[in-house]
């Protein structure tokens, strides 16, 4: 298949998201905001997420590979880089994951946490995604959404619930995501989709994935549009000129004013 790739930092930190393509296969990465609270590592989260996107890659190259094995043998492979760093501290880095790999005869995929697939087959798109953290500290969650994005209230309510989320992440009461043991990798939502049913993919993380769930300011069909138009990068520049009118979050109340963004367009070669 041929898949384009673009991603671009929301900000002026560092991007915290992690993207790559290949002919068989695409891996998004949406590293988890600190709040400015301790993670117990040096390193910090846009070198974990290159690290573990790397190591993902590399364990993607055994196609006979299942994809909980390939994350697993990459969360594994990426705690053993950074040893000197506290792994059991609740805000140690992590990510959310997706993996869309196309197979002789099959389409797997795999989702852990909130960075969605997007099928777009003949009857329309599906979305496979995984919102088991939004199940999670709601009352929290809706104190932050009261303040404007930026403001001191909103700030500090923001790393109330960060703390509160690291109390319960990669927890059965709680949900997974990719951090420094390889058991999430086995509690990611995976399955396999006939290849006939897929048109064309998009694999993303929620810096994208909002401009249709949370802003609905375009549909499935028209960002997968856009994408066959004109390319990744040109989708999320749609994402930050929306994002432009509402600088304070009154219309989408949210963490930050302009969310990293992350996006592989997947088209298998009979519709490139």
């Amino acid at each position: 298949m041929h898949v384009s790739v673009a991603t671009q930092a929301g900000g002026a930190s560092p991007n915290e998201d992690w993207v790559a393509g290949t002919p068989t296969f695409a891996v998004v990465l949406d590293g988890l905001s600190t709040a400015g609270l301790d993670t117990g590592c040096v390193h910090g989260v846009p070198w974990y997420v290159a690290q573990l996107g790397g190591h993902v890659v590399a364990a993607l190259a055994d196609p006979g590979t299942a994809l909980p094995d390939a994350l697993a043998t990459a969360l594994e492979r990426v705690a053993g880089l950074h040893q000197t760093c506290d792994l059991k501290n609740p805000g140690t880095p992590s990510a959310t994951v997706a993996i869309l790999r196309e197979r002789p005869g099959a389409f797997d995929h795999l989702v852990l946490a909130d960075s969605p697939i997007v099928l777009e087959g003949a009857a329309g798109f599906t979305t496979l995604t995984d919102l088991r953290v939004d199940e999670v500290c709601q009352d929290l969650r809706a104190e932050t959404e009261r303040h404007e994005t930026g403001s001191p209230e909103h700030r500090s309510s923001v790393a109330r619930l960060v703390a509160a989320q690291r109390e319960i992440r990669n927890k059965p009461e709680g949900y997974w995501v990719a951090a420094a043991t390889p058991e999430p990798a086995f509690h990611a939502l995976t399955g396999i989709v006939d290849p006939s049913e897929v048109r064309s993919a998009a694999v993303v993380s929620d810096g994208v994935s909002r401009l249709v769930t949370e802003y609905q300011m375009a549909s499935w069909a028209e960002v997968f549009a856009q994408l066959r138009k004109d390319g990744p990068a040109a989708l999320i520049g749609k994402v930050r000129e929306v994002e432009a009118t509402d600088p304070h979050g009154r219309r989408w109340p949210r963490y930050k004013a302009g969310d990293d963004a992350a996006v592989a367009f997947c088209q298998p070669d009979a519709a490139t």
